[in-house]
């Protein structure tokens, strides 16, 4: 692929060339080959470089100026009108991130997002509850599947599925327009993030474990097809959750949590934090004859986390622990994805559109995760105790060593000679500070003028509907 810009040669564990090298074979081996033609199997790579632009928002008219194009109509025509398998290239990025991250150890974390939107057109959108904004509010809802590997700083979304509210099943009409097919059954959130995973496990990823927060934790349904597969679970539950105490009696989870005795408690660590190791007491009582409760304790508050869990081999309970807190990965993706590669900035409300957008969105941060992990050093390797070393050092952010010509200043400290790894985030602003195309005044004054008509005619037309109205 042509190149927009030269590119700065590399200082340290900054590679730029490395990393565009990296994202042309990314799109060689995931994107070029669900396009037939040339002319959309171009506009894919121009959306791609886009995406992991410093552009403050990647929709149809930014990504189609920073491409140069004269309109946005080839844009929303990739993503709307053009043919190409978005599941094919979904499958493909699941066999690249196996390749290229793939561990025995990793771990599957199903969680939802949500997009707030405004209007009633975009599809699965209605009021519903949405974390990100913390409230039920008008949004669509997407149902995620993401890759992690405890103590390797590996995370990435590898798989998504848009969540259809019975509202919109029901409605043939509603689903039409949206270009929905009619035969689209109602699936709940856990039915979706099964799927997925049905998914993961035929393409071969190399995983360990799944887990999940209660909104997937609750589902018996979930947990059963988990244990009937073999598959190595720890998922979230309410602490109000029933679990047997003996004969037929049954107990609330937080009310067993409460007659663990004292040398029950174990104190271990779920994961590094940007402050340090996250330490909490934690306890495994069983739950019935095939899984097992995990309790965690807040050292300060004594807040309680509960946990189902069940693993056809002998775990420690220092690796539950482990895997439990791996499920906040997920959280770190979706804020990646957004901040870094426009995974919510499509303003697209075909169903198609909506996976199109969210797959290469998908695809750019698989990108930034394997950039990070070539400069990132083996896990063992900063077993020290040092400040700085890998092991409290944040997951992803392991501490690198001094780069060559790097002069600390006058006032040092103990550490102060070494930095973290480069971060997705780091990379995605190198890249695009030195691969900025070069476009004349004329196409930028163009632009500006093209985006003054469009919402002109929108206002007008705006404007007149309400006047018919009244």
């Amino acid at each position: 692929m042509d190149r927009a810009a030269p590119v700065a040669p590399g200082v340290g564990d900054v590679d730029l060339a490395g990393w565009l090298d990296r994202l042309e074979d990314l799109f060689g081996r995931v994107l070029a080959r669900a396009f037939v033609r040339r002319e959309p199997r171009l506009r894919a790579w121009s959306y791609l470089l886009g995406l992991v632009s410093g552009l403050e928002r990647k929709n149809g008219w930014t990504l189609a100026e920073f491409a140069g194009d004269a309109t946005p109509v080839g844009m929303q025509r990739l993503l709307n009108g053009a043919v190409w398998d978005e599941d094919e290239v979904r499958d493909r990025l699941i066999d690249y991130v196996a390749a290229e991250l793939g561990d025995p150890g990793g771990v599957l974390i199903a969680d939802e997002t949500g997009f707030l939107k405004s209007g009633k057109l975009w599809a699965g959108v209605q009021r519903q509850y949405t974390g990100t904004a913390g409230k039920i509010t008008n949004c669509q809802v997407g149902v995620f599947l993401a890759y992690a590997v405890p103590g390797a700083g590996t995370r990435v979304l590898i798989d998504r599925e848009l969540y259809l509210p019975k509202s919109w099943t029901g409605d043939e009409q509603r689903c039409a327009a949206a270009g929905i097919g009619g035969d689209t059954q109602f699936a709940t959130k856990p039915a979706l993030a099964r799927k997925m995973a049905e998914r993961v496990i035929k393409a071969g990823l190399p995983f360990a474990w799944i887990t999940a927060d209660e909104a997937y934790g609750d589902n018996g349904k979930l947990r059963d097809w988990l244990h009937q597969a073999g598959i190595s679970y720890i998922v979230a539950v309410a602490c109000d959750t029933k679990v047997p105490a003996g004969g037929e009696r049954m107990i609330r989870a937080d009310q067993l949590a409460a007659k663990v005795p004292a040398r029950g408690w174990q104190r271990h660590s779920c994961g590094p934090g940007s402050k340090g190791e996250r330490l909490y007491e934690w306890a495994l009582a069983d739950a019935d004859d095939r899984q097992h409760l995990l309790i965690r304790r807040s050292l300060t508050s004594g807040e309680l986390a509960c946990y189902l869990c069940w693993s056809p081999r002998a775990v420690s309970l220092a690796s539950l622990a482990r895997v439990a807190g791996t499920r906040w990965a997920v959280e770190e993706c979706f804020q990646a994805a957004r901040n870094e590669t426009g995974l919510d900035h499509y303003q697209v409300r075909q169903h198609v559109a909506w996976y199109r957008h969210v797959t290469l969105a998908m695809c750019a941060a698989a990108w930034l995760a394997v950039c990070a992990a070539s400069g990132r050093p083996p896990p063992e390797a900063g077993s020290g105790s040092g400040p700085g070393d890998c092991g409290r050092a944040r997951e992803g952010q392991a501490a690198c060593g001094q780069p060559p010509g790097l002069r600390p200043g006058n006032h040092d400290y103990p550490g102060s000679r070494q930095m973290l790894c480069l971060s997705v985030n780091e990379i995605r602003r190198l890249h695009a500070a030195f691969c900025r195309p070069a476009h004349p005044a004329s196409h930028l004054l163009h632009w500006s003028q093209w985006r003054r008509r469009h919402q002109a005619r929108a206002r007008h037309c705006h404007c007149r509907q309400r006047r018919l109205r009244q």
